[in-house]
């Protein structure tokens, strides 16, 4: 793995701990919510899981990239990061109200 992408994913890989953390959060304060309010946060939560399992495949997908297909692969990481980070600060923006 080159210098460059290897950078490039330990640097996706540490964002994506980052968005783990930030889902985590909302888990707990879903738990400490009366019932019909911690439906609405475990409805977000799901998608936010599939969200962020589609993001960890196309990781590993350029993780496991050869050389010239990686660079490639990155623009589909980074439509699925950016789709995560819009999800997370949706749900989180929803369940603040």
């Amino acid at each position: 793995m080159s210098n460059t992408r290897d950078a490039y994913v330990k640097k996706m890989k540490a964002k994506l701990d980052e968005w783990n953390a930030e889902i985590a959060g909302l888990e707990a304060e879903a738990k400490q919510k009366q019932a019909d309010i911690q439906e609405r946060y475990n409805e977000q939560i799901e998608v936010l899981k599939t969200i962020r399992k589609s993001t960890e495949e196309e990781l590993d997908n350029l993780r496991q990239a050869g050389e010239s297909a990686w660079k490639e692969l990155r623009a589909g990481f980074e439509n699925a990061a950016g789709s995560l980070k819009y999800a997370i600060q949706s749900a989180q923006s929803k369940l603040k109200q």
